[in-house]
């Protein structure tokens, strides 16, 4: 069996990736010149119009991305739309492309795809009447989705770009009071150091959050119930709980969360089992679970550093929108 390493060239394997919403926006530059400009935007080309028909084949080019590319993979967009804006100080027209849909990969090509065919659409329409034109400043604008959540090019955005398309970020914790408690015998003793607990820390901390815990406890019911009562005395709002929820005799994490909560939340729980199960079936095997105490969320997470980060790629966009609901805050 060949191998990536074995292979010239090969496709990416997306399969153990989790389907996203994901979205692109790319843009370019037709540069018609003064007397031409004019006329594509009067739509008086010989062909027809050039501004409509570059729309229509923005639409078929992003659709037909795979095709061009040889390693681009085939997907099944949701939403593809096209725009040509005239900017008459330049003599210019500008043309964006969005493209959108959940999937296991991004839709960044497919959005250039289309940028380049209304492009090359324009100049061949408009070539008939000024064979000087020029095409430029094909870039991508802006994505989202995916666990890397938003990019903006380092050119950035208007701000009438920024208006029209509103690209999202994951909503941020800044100043959010957290803890991370890692549950293993073996780490806590030195055994081997932990490894899911830094993972956490991280991701948190990459949404502004204040982890002013971390610790690493022995697997057991009563020491962590007793330290979530303490936490959640302290006004931490977030813990994220890593280890102890499998099916070992040990594996005691969910039942300290049951212990202390004032209520489930059944629904949070389900999600990271079901989502989980995308990467791997033996997600099902996971006691995964949610609890509130108090004015606390608190998280069993699996002890893996892969699994918890996993894990955090699905609650990003859900912890600040979490905590506005139990806060009774106005949340989008």
């Amino acid at each position: 069996m060949t191998t990536p390493r074995d292979a010239a060239f090969y496709m990416a394997d997306i399969r153990n990736k989790r389907p996203t919403r994901r979205r692109a926006v790319a843009v370019g530059e037709f540069l018609p010149g003064a007397n031409a400009f004019a006329t594509v935007i009067e739509r008086r080309l010989p062909k027809g119009d050039a501004l409509v028909m570059a729309e229509i084949a923005g639409l078929q080019g992003a659709k037909m991305a795979s095709m061009l590319m040889p390693l681009c993979h085939p997907i099944s967009l949701e939403l593809v739309r096209v725009r040509c804006v005239p900017v008459p100080e330049r003599h210019a027209i500008r043309v964006y492309c969005e493209c959108a849909l959940e999937a296991r990969t991004g839709v960044e090509m497919e959005a250039l795809a289309g940028v380049n065919a209304a492009l090359l659409t324009l100049y061949d329409l408009t070539k008939p009447v000024e064979p000087a034109l020029a095409i430029n400043g094909v870039r991508l604008l802006f994505k989202e989705g995916g666990k890397k959540g938003l990019w903006v090019h380092p050119d950035g955005m208007t701000d009438d770009e920024r208006a029209h398309y509103q690209p999202r970020d994951l909503a941020r914790l800044d100043g959010v009071p957290c803890a991370v408690i890692t549950l293993s015998d073996r780490a806590s003793s030195g055994e081997y150091e932990d490894r899911s607990g830094p993972v956490l820390v991280e991701a948190l901390r990459k949404l502004g959050a204040e982890v002013g815990h971390v610790e690493v406890l022995p697997d057991g019911i009563d020491p962590l119930a007793e330290r979530l009562r303490a936490l959640a005395a302290k006004g931490v709002r977030l813990c994220l709980c890593s280890g102890g929820t499998g099916l070992g005799p040990r594996d005691v994490t969910p039942e300290a969360l049951r212990l202390v909560a004032d209520r489930p939340v059944e629904g949070l729980a389900e999600m990271l089992r079901s989502e989980s199960a995308k990467h791997t079936p033996l997600a099902w095997l996971s006691r995964a679970e949610v609890v509130q105490l108090d004015g606390m969320l608190v998280f069993a997470l699996p002890g893996s550093p892969r699994a918890a980060q996993q894990c955090m790629d699905m609650l990003q966009p859900l912890l600040a929108h979490a905590l506005a609901m139990l806060d009774g805050r106005p949340h989008p």
